[in-house]
């Protein structure tokens, strides 16, 4: 430069003191972990070559705002949980009538280190709780169960190869009988062990598969601790997963591609669908569930109820309590939480017909999070809750529709059909109003109830046991179910009523 005049020897012999700052490159593609999906999806179609040098011009789902919106949660509330050694998190944003992926922010920061470019909602990770709706769904499409139907949530133990399963309820009390509504709304464990016994592992092992899971493969390498998550699965198959309830039924596979045009603009693949909207920005209508295609993983009664359950606030109160991050005010979403036992995974996913949302926290290496961690409320659920607030602020609430095959009825809150006396007036015992299929408002899981003498305490009248010391034998009414027993008018023990409301 100063041969060729552009600048003059002082100039030069400045430069040459200046110290210089070498920076490393930094590549800023935008939803990376998306980006790379993508890649991998149409390479399975074109081959690598093809991709990576045939000019292909590729329009994709991806709404970018709902993307950036999306990483900037995620960003901010990890960092209110570093205390809980959660150092990770992933989510998911899908429209279940399409399968489109609006977003995908695969973990925290995809260049900040090695495992930033680890995608986790395409990983096999535990889903906890998150899989129990789908083990009831199988058990009421198979009119095995309703949403009245009681379970005993009592301490019980199951035959297992090497020694007894005896599963506790994340909060460590046994609330004795339960209606499945109750017992999926607050997610207790012992019912839905007891529910995947009634079902079968084999059975719901093969059921997963019509709810597009494939990570499932082989029934003999699970026990009943699978409805507690205890089989690793993706967040892409949760999602898909969940589709089924938001679609009357029909889970839809995600689609990531919506055009692909070679280098001349000839269109190679285009993506049609009577349910697919450009902008979901603006105010979206309720989807045509009739043209969703694929075949029913449930009956549209099944994932109605689901829907309705999972919706119920009433329903979770008393775990969650009445105003938890499950809630989207003005809304109508369905939602669960899931967590792993030892606290390595964190889940909630929640949707509505035309929106869907899944997220995880916890750490790549598998460790752990703090055992402070009390549920997906103080991990997940707050992530969730901001996504879907800002996803339905332009949107109209959308509850499930009931579908004709779904009828209301008063049952006892021991989870039998309420008959009424002869003049009319209802019958005798406490009641609540709950909605079940047609055709199964006496089904119950194999509850019966008979007056027998039992050990009680003298002071509190509390269920004990002979030789206990102050205990007498009383007349009591007694609900077995096959797996263990419960005192329903013994102090402490009485069955806890849904306190479900119609519509």
């Amino acid at each position: 430069m100063v041969e060729q005049k552009y600048i003059t020897q002082a100039q030069y012999t400045a430069a040459l003191a200046k110290e210089v700052h070498a920076q490393a490159p930094r590549t800023t593609i935008k939803a990376p972990h998306f980006v790379f999906y993508v890649k991998n999806e149409l390479e399975k179609q074109y081959g690598t070559k093809t991709v990576e040098e045939g000019g292909l011009r590729v329009t994709t789902s991806l709404d970018l705002d709902v993307q950036e919106d999306a990483e900037k949660i995620v960003n901010e509330e990890l960092d209110k949980v570093k205390y809980l050694n959660v150092t990770n998190g992933a989510a998911l944003v899908t429209r279940p009538p399409t399968g489109e992926i609006l977003a995908m922010v695969g973990s925290r920061d995809y260049f900040a280190s090695a495992s930033g470019a680890f995608n986790v909602t395409t990983a096999l990770r535990q889903p906890g709780s998150s899989i129990k709706p789908l083990n009831y769904a199988v058990g009421i499409d198979r009119k095995l169960v309703s949403p009245a139907s009681t379970f005993l949530d009592v301490r019980t133990c199951f035959p297992a190869p090497e020694k007894q399963y005896c599963p506790v309820n994340y909060d460590g009390v046994f609330h004795g009988p339960t209606s499945l509504r109750m017992s999926l709304g607050n997610s207790f464990n012992i019912p839905a062990v007891k529910m995947l016994a009634l079902n079968g592992v084999r059975e719901f092992v093969a059921s997963t598969s019509a709810f597009t899971i494939t990570s499932f493969k082989d029934a003999d390498r699970y026990g009943l601790s699978l409805t507690l998550g205890g089989g690793e699965v993706r967040m892409t198959e949760m999602s898909q997963a969940f589709s089924a309830f938001a679609n009357r039924g029909k889970p839809r596979l995600l689609t990531s591609v919506l055009k692909v045009e070679d280098r001349s603009g000839k269109i190679l693949y285009e993506f049609k669908d009577p349910n697919y909207i450009k902008d979901v920005e603006k105010p979206v209508k309720a989807p045509d569930s009739f043209a969703i295609p694929g075949k029913r993983a449930i009956s549209q009664e099944t994932a109605f109820l689901i829907s309705h359950i999972l919706q119920d606030n009433n329903a979770r109160t008393l775990e969650f309590g009445p105003a938890s991050y499950l809630i989207v005010p003005k809304q109508t979403v369905s939602v669960k939480t899931g967590t792993t036992d030892d606290k390595k995974d964190n889940w909630t996913i929640g949707y509505t017909p035309n929106f869907l949302t899944a997220v995880w926290v916890g750490n790549n290496d598998n460790t752990p999070m703090s055992q402070a961690l009390a549920s997906g409320l103080t991990g997940a659920a707050p992530i969730w809750n901001r996504i879907m607030k800002d996803l339905l602020k332009n949107q109209p609430p959308m509850p499930p529709v009931r579908p004709a095959g779904v009828v209301g009825t008063q049952v006892c809150n021991t989870g039998t059909v309420a008959t009424p006396n002869p003049d009319g007036t209802p019958g005798s015992c406490p009641t609540h109003f709950e909605y079940v299929i047609r055709g199964t408002e006496k089904l119950n899981t194999g509850i019966s109830t008979r007056r027998e003498q039992v050990w009680v305490t003298k002071d509190s009248d509390k269920l004990s046991k002979e030789g206990a010391e102050n205990v007498e034998l009383k007349e009591k009414t007694i609900m077995t179910d096959g797996f263990g027993r419960s005192c329903i008018d013994c102090a402490g023990d009485q069955p806890q009523p849904s306190p479900t409301k119609a519509p």
